[in-house]
């Protein structure tokens, strides 16, 4: 039988009506990638590759869940403030279910990729003056006014009931739980859903533990680490460029339960592990993405990371939603004249 999609997979772990009609782009199963070599010792790396989801991130499993609900329960219109992912997948579920779709961005701080899909998928795509944080305050207030709109956002539990189905993906295919699950942190919503989902994995007896939750954060929008709101956050990695993550309390509960940490990255770490996915593993993520592999990384420098761990980390979007920071660190095409000398004298300069 072909993979459903994630409400009907995993609906015996979902609180929905039977009644409601998932509505859903057959989101989740995703790739769980080994790469063998890139940790010291006798680490084993394995990668959640979110970016081969329908709409290129792992935004895909909240949303399928958050607007089965909204239209069981008479929504017409879905509204979300987003740094893109958020925006481009609230945009296409919302038009496979009929729905509305407005979504507020912080103007100027959204990739070209994720602007695209949202304005192509049909949403009314509004561009606010101000960051993240005051475009999720607005739309709140929104809902408030208006009982046929719903937010879907991470506020919205059903978000996060989708989103916890990824771990339940990874128990799956490793057949037990790894020693750490590294993630990276922006609304903080992620690494909440994936602790839930962990517990109830065992709760339900498909595992005996849980794993190490890792969260890291680019360090100039890391409130989580500072331990106090971030008026102006700045990175290269705009999925993640949050200054009061609206799951600050789960993140940290996440964290502190499992015996893990949050912790910061630079935006030179960030980008150094974006190329290296790209040009050893061969994946093409995100940059925030690269976030979790850079932090990964970062511990095993300094010792944190246990000599025979098994780590998982989550690459939670796809490469292609940010095409220009990824000609800004792969540079331009050489020119070349069409004539096979000048061919092949471009050739031996590059493998030299």
């Amino acid at each position: 039988m072909s993979w459903r999609g994630v409400v009907e997979e995993f609906r015996g772990f979902l609180p929905l009506d039977a009644a409601w009609e998932p509505v859903s782009l057959r989101e989740g199963n995703t790739p769980l990638i080994p790469v063998p070599g890139l940790l010291g010792g006798e680490r084993e790396l394995y990668l959640k590759f979110e970016g081969m989801n329908p709409t290129g991130s792992f935004k895909d499993r909240g949303m399928a869940v958050a607007v089965t609900a909204a239209r069981g329960q008479g929504a017409r219109i879905t509204v979300c403030a987003s740094t893109g992912n958020t925006a481009a997948a609230a945009a296409a579920y919302s038009a496979r279910a009929g729905l509305r779709s407005v979504v507020v961005i912080p103007e100027g701080k959204i990739a070209r990729g994720k602007l695209a899909q949202s304005l192509l998928y049909g949403a009314a795509v509004l561009a606010l003056e101000g960051n993240f944080d005051a475009a999720l305050a607005l739309v709140r207030r929104l809902v408030e006014r208006r009982p046929d709109v719903a937010l879907v956002n991470s506020v919205n539990p059903y978000r996060l009931e989708g989103q916890k189905t990824a771990a339940f993906e990874v128990v799956d295919a490793l057949g037990g739980v790894p020693d750490y699950l590294a993630i990276p942190v922006g609304n903080a919503g992620n690494i909440t859903a994936y602790w839930k989902g962990f517990r109830e994995y065992r709760d339900a007896g498909r595992t005996p533990g849980v794993p190490c939750m890792l969260g890291f954060q680019a360090e100039g929008a890391a409130p989580l680490v500072r331990g106090v709101p971030v008026e102006h956050p700045e990175t290269v990695a705009t999925a993640i460029r949050i200054g009061n993550p609206a799951s600050w309390q789960g993140a940290v509960a996440a964290a502190r339960d499992s015996g893990g940490g949050i912790f910061s990255v630079t935006d030179a770490q960030i980008l150094a592990a974006y190329r290296l996915l790209a040009s050893r593993v061969g994946i093409f993520a995100e940059p925030a993405s690269a976030a979790a592999l850079a932090g990964v990384l970062q511990l095993e420098r300094t010792g944190r990371l246990a000599p025979r761990a098994r780590v998982v980390a989550v690459l939670t979007g796809h490469g292609l939603k940010d095409p220009d920071t990824a000609i800004d660190q792969a540079g331009a095409p050489r020119h070349v004249s069409a004539e096979v000398d000048a061919l092949e004298e471009a050739v031996d300069h590059w493998s030299a």
